[in-house]
């Protein structure tokens, strides 16, 4: 029997069906529970986590030093290379997801793109080291007009190996989620709950990547130089392939299932030819009809694992499924004639949209904590003992110190707790937690505000620097808050995810940061527009002594706009809880609908339920 049924007694869940997914060992035979899988696969992929996110980061965090230092690029064009650099990496994370889910398969792709990934921090390493490969040494400090600046072959080398690591990151971030998250059978209550258990691993593993570059590693780089900087972030990379390889035996692996845009396109297409048609009032007539149950976008139980059954959502996409009858049996192409089961991949990706755009605000306060909160930190007392200060930009390790902290207790106590009230396997839903950390994150900015107008004020009419230690508590609430939104969006796409797209759902994610920085760029550009209109008053955010300017209203700011894109997050939640739950409880109520002895599918109506 390759269906497995499963009852919950939680509100507003009934019995859930899943289906068995289609996976392989590592010579392509069907994988064995008993052998492949699980969390002991699992931790090979957490290795590679910890090491890539280590390695990549500690480049990431000092590049802009090299770039100034090293290669006498200006500032501002140094801090362009920097973040066009961290925007390529999260936008071709969709390429990666693209490719395993159509032609590779995640663990090809995280090991052709890893090693890709490697040979840029090689090559960075031997520019930094050559000094035939750099323009001649000068202080760009003391002498920066004299400084000869990078061209010609040397910046040819260094933007080549600078988008290897770009292009070999970004197609190896989102591999390692699914691939992780492959090793678990949803089908299964044991392994499903230990899914969650993963997620919360992943990020663990993330922080302690992130905590280690940000101190050892930058630490390497600023007292023996970039050259064995870069080197041992290969080094580290290289010991993330070791990981990832050394699981080969264990891992379960899931197919490429072909191009996963074409079907996608062809429900647009079909639709659009089929506008003026008239859908037929009963959908068993639709082509591809499973039954005339409608389901929350779940596997349907079927001869067939994959096959969908129809929703109420988006109906106008259901002209796609309209069968013309022409008189001849000749059959329509499939840009004219979808399944079912096609609309309905469409109609998840749509639904889960609105979810993914909510979070852009909350990266676009992650960029503040990057950089205006690393300028406050240097205005302030950084002085810890007679001879040690502490680095501005080292404050950006606290979240990561919270986040290794916090994770196990989540684990440990928290989801068992939460569990046995809810009856949730995760504790709470993807989705609640999601917004539990969207709502946290406003916080961190009221923080940010009310210590940034005590500084100032305390600078400008005492003359008195404050300690750095202030400005602890807004990086403190963001850790909290990244854990549970960070987490529960990776959770909630890759569990909504279609068949076949759990690396590009996974991918998706990823791009929020990208937009989140972008938003953060032109906020400050339109903010300093608008409160510098008038000729008497500077912008906000104008001058580059921040006692001169006014950061903490650019706070009070974001902590509104955080607080709006909460209860903007509250509708669009509740808006697709509700389209799950009211689809669950037509199913239950319809006495006729379900021929095969199932209800439709309603563990994601109980995942994503909102109070």
């Amino acid at each position: 029997m390759d269906m497995e049924a499963r009852r919950h007694d939680t509100k507003g869940e009934s019995v859930c069906v899943m289906s068995e997914e289609i996976t392989v060992d590592w010579r392509g035979k069907p994988s064995n529970p008993n052998k492949h899988g699980g969390m002991r696969a699992a931790a090979f992929v957490l290795g590679l986590q910890g090491f890539e996110i280590m390695a990549i980061a500690a480049v990431g965090n000092n590049l802009i030093t090299y770039v100034i230092n090293e290669m006498h690029f200006s500032l501002s064009k140094s801090a362009n290379i920097v973040t066009d650099f961290v925007g390529t990496i999260f936008i071709l994370a969709l390429l990666g997801g693209y490719l395993s889910d159509s032609y590779l398969g995640c663990f090809w792709t995280m090991l052709i793109f890893g090693f890709v990934e490697l040979s840029g921090f090689i090559l960075l390493s031997v520019q930094a080291h050559l000094p035939q490969l750099k323009p001649p040494q000068c202080n760009m400090l003391a002498d920066g007009e004299n400084c000869v600046e990078a061209k010609g072959f040397e910046t040819l080398i260094f933007f080549v190996a600078l988008y290897m690591v770009a292009l070999g990151s970004g197609c190896v971030k989102p591999n390692m989620i699914a691939h992780g998250g492959d090793q678990f059978d949803q089908s299964n209550p044991k392994q499903s709950k230990k899914l969650s258990t993963y997620f919360n691993a992943a990020y663990f593993a993330f922080s302690m990547g992130e905590l280690f570059a940000l101190t050892l590693l930058v630490w390497v780089q600023t007292n023996s130089g970039m050259d064995v900087g870069f080197g041992v972030s290969a080094a580290v990379m290289a010991m993330g392939l070791i990981s990832l390889v050394s699981g080969t035996l264990y891992y379960r692996n899931k197919p490429p299932q072909g191009s996963i845009f074409t079907p996608i396109a062809q429900v647009f297409v079909a639709a659009m030819f089929k506008r003026k048609q008239i859908c037929p009032p009963n959908p068993q007539m639709l082509h591809g009809s499973q039954n005339n149950v409608p389901s929350s976008g779940l596997v349907a139980p079927s001869s067939d694992p994959g096959r969908l059954v129809l929703t109420q959502r988006f109906r106008f996409l259901d002209k796609a499924c309209i069968k013309v009858e022409d008189g001849s049996n000749r059959k329509e192409s499939p840009w004219r004639l979808c399944s079912v089961t096609q609309v309905e991949q469409v109609k998840i990706l749509i639904s889960v949209i609105p979810i993914f755009a909510c979070t852009i605000v909350f990266n676009t306060i992650l960029a503040q904590l990057q950089t205006f909160s690393v300028q406050q930190g240097s205005a302030m007392d950084t002085q810890l003992t007679k001879s040690f200060h502490i680095p501005p930009a080292s404050l950006q390790s606290i979240p990561y110190i919270i986040l290794i902290l916090v994770v196990p207790l989540y684990e440990t106590f928290f989801v068992p707790f939460a569990r046995k009230i809810t009856g949730h396997e995760s504790g709470i839903s993807p989705l609640q937690r999601i917004g539990a950390g969207l709502f946290f994150v406003t916080f961190s900015m009221v923080s940010a505000a009310i210590v940034e107008k005590k500084r100032r004020d305390a600078a400008v009419d005492s003359d008195k620097i404050l300690s750095i230690f202030w400005i602890t508590p807004q990086f403190l609430i963001f850790g909290l808050s990244e854990m549970l939104t960070a987490v529960g969006l990776i959770e909630f796409f890759y569990k909504q995810s279609l068949k076949g797209m759990q690396a590009f759902s996974t991918a998706i994610t990823y791009c929020s940061y990208s937009f989140g920085f972008y938003l953060s760029s032109l906020l400050v550009s339109l903010v300093n527009k608008v409160t510098s209109s008038s000729s008497t008053s500077k912008g906000w955010l104008s001058d580059n002594d921040l006692n001169k300017d006014r950061l903490d209203l650019f706070y009070w700011m974001l902590a509104v706009l955080g607080f709006l894109n909460f209860l903007n997050y509250l509708f669009w939640a509740r808006w697709y809880s509700h389209s799950l739950i009211s689809v669950s409880t037509t199913a239950q109520q319809d006495p006729h609908g379900d021929s095969n002895g199932f209800t439709n599918s309603s563990k994601h109506v109980g995942d994503e339920s909102i109070p």
